[in-house]
């Protein structure tokens, strides 16, 4: 039987999120993360974006297990939807299996056997597939790198990572035993490549503490708010020790900082005694120096915590000239219009605003270069697929890799979709399966070229219309035409734009006669060309029509 490898990419290339890579030999498929995508301004009324998983399916027989990396929602938020249509086994690290089982008990239905793996243990998964799970820091706690053996030779994933020498948690990344398995032979190196444009190393999470310490001291009068990614805990913790420290209660806000925060104490991931936590309908109770409020919405997210109360819009919490916020995060691209609105909503209502720009309250869970760089001198690998990053940080990765004296020939730059297969002495491009986005959508999937989509977003731009006409046998109007335009039209033109409508609709309907089709189609082609020039809009119409 052949025992090569076969590598398929089926997300997180080209793109920050949707993670997910097949590894294939013989009859036995393993799958590394199964992460979502958000919906971006093309996606109007979108939850989230999957991968495509057409493939996994298809072969779903020969699946063994999905091993995550870590918990964060681009390498774990498609895991209902792969577990619904192809299930199988999943191993991680006990806080990160926390995480998956909290998604499968919102879906009963779903029943797979949760395997948790500690550091340096290695599991057989299938006839050909040993993993071995490797420690590395991340911001968020059980995160590891993978050492895949297979017949072909070992395939070292990095997953998430960066280079702290002194974590919250001391314990960090396992470089003696990336080495040593570099040491054994590598055969293919997957990377990840999010921060290959920073040069230099990033900065360890503890560095946050004493930024933090100096703020919590300016601000000792006010009632202080952090907010943060819900899954870094290690963030969370040392705010909750310096809440100890300034005698400060501690309110969670959010619905994922309450799950993730219940979880991690309930693992031993977070410290918090249970006399030190308020809820947060409680805040109001206590002076303003005695509260800390640790909050989502650090990416100005619609309907989250601190977005509702920058609007005013958050029971029991109006925030003023006696409040501090501090936003931990960095924003994500494409998020830094909707962070200043609330930022500018907190200025405007008196609150003392703290962010990254002014002040150093966040540090990257990514690798920087130099950190990249030590990765690839430990694991010296034959072959390399740079990983996890739009194009430009992919290519800047194998930029890098050739500087440091990677033969060319050796390095590929993948797509979506595309299969590589690894044998004993060569890698190569051997095709493509199908891959993409699924549209996750209330309780449905849908397409990015949906036809939805596109209606939502014509609705958006241009409204719509909506036409009542009664016809008799002949084809002729019975009464007035009706028209409710909705989105379409300011309120000092609508009695015109009604009038001319009405025209425009009984001129169509006598030529178009008595064939309701006919006319609804003709209907649809004369107004939108009306509304054309008299608004500059193609609204949809939607049309009714009675025959008596």
């Amino acid at each position: 039987m052949n025992k090569n490898v076969k590598i398929s990419f089926i997300g997180g290339i080209g793109e920050i999120g949707k993670n997910m890579t097949a590894f294939e030999c013989g009859d036995d498929i393993i799958v590394v993360d199964a992460g979502l995508g958000f919906p971006d301004d093309t996606m109007p009324g979108v939850d989230m974006v999957v991968c495509d998983i057409s493939y996994l399916i298809k072969n779903k027989s020969k699946i063994r297990g999905y091993i995550f990396t870590h918990g964060h929602e681009d390498h774990i938020g498609g895991v209902v939807h792969a577990l619904r249509d192809a299930p199988a086994d999943v191993y991680g690290s006990r806080f990160t299996l926390g995480l998956i089982e909290s998604k499968l008990r919102e879906n009963p239905g779903i029943k797979v056997r949760a395997v948790a793996v500690k550091a340096r243990s290695a599991v057989k998964i299938g006839v050909e597939f040993v993993v071995e799970f490797v420690n590395v820091n991340h911001s968020i706690p059980g995160s590891f790198a993978l050492a895949i053996r297979t017949p072909a030779g070992i395939i070292f994933h990095t997953g998430d990572f960066k280079i702290d020498l002194t974590p919250l948690d001391n314990n960090p990344i396992d470089l003696t035993r990336i080495a040593e398995i570099g040491r054994q032979g590598v055969a293919l190196l997957l990377c990840e490549s999010t921060n290959i444009e920073h040069s230099g190393f990033s900065m360890s999470e503890t560095t946050i503490s004493e930024h933090m310490d100096e703020l919590f001291a300016r601000y000792k009068d006010k009632r202080i708010f952090v907010s943060a990614f819900s899954s870094h805990v290690h963030r969370i913790q040392q705010m909750i020790d310096l809440a100890v420290k300034y005698k400060r209660k501690i309110a969670f806000a959010g619905r994922s900082m309450l799950k993730v925060s219940d979880i991690a104490i309930r693992l031993g991931e977070m410290k918090a005694l249970p006399a030190n936590i308020i809820e947060i309908e409680k805040v109001g109770s206590y002076k303003p120096e005695e509260v800390l409020v640790i909050l989502t919405g650090s990416q100005g997210e619609p309907r989250s915590a601190l977005q509702r109360m920058a609007s005013g819009e958050f029971p029991k919490i109006n925030l003023g000239p006696t409040d501090a916020v501090v936003f931990s995060a960095y924003p994500i691209p494409g998020n830094e219009e909707a962070v200043n609105s609330v930022i500018n909503n907190l200025i405007f209502r008196g609150v003392s605003v703290i962010y990254e720009s002014q002040y150093a309250v966040h540090v990257s869970g990514h690798a920087c270069e130099e950190e990249i760089k030590l990765i690839h001198a430990l694991v010296k690998p034959r072959y390399f697929i740079p990983v996890h990053g739009e194009y430009k940080m992919l290519k800047k990765h194998l930029q890098l890799a050739e500087g440091l004296g990677m033969n060319k020939r050796n390095m590929f730059m993948a797509e979506l979709g595309d299969c590589f297969e690894l044998s004993p002495t060569v890698l190569k491009k051997v095709g493509q399966i199908a891959s993409g986005a699924r549209l996750v959508d209330g309780l449905g999937y849908g397409d990015i070229d949906s036809s939805v989509l596109r209606d939502r977003l014509a609705l958006a731009d241009d409204g719509i219309c909506v036409v009542g006409v009664v016809i008799d046998g002949r084809g002729e109007v019975l009464g007035q035409p009706q028209i409710v335009p909705r989105g379409l039209v300011y309120g000092n033109e609508i009695e015109k734009i009604i009038k001319e409508g009405k025209e425009v609709i009984s001129g169509i309907v006598s030529k178009a006669g008595a064939d309701i089709d006919e006319l609804r189609n003709e209907l649809r082609k004369g107004l939108q060309n009306y509304f054309q020039k008299a608004l500059g809009r193609r609204p949809i119409i939607v049309s009714i029509i009675q025959k008596v």
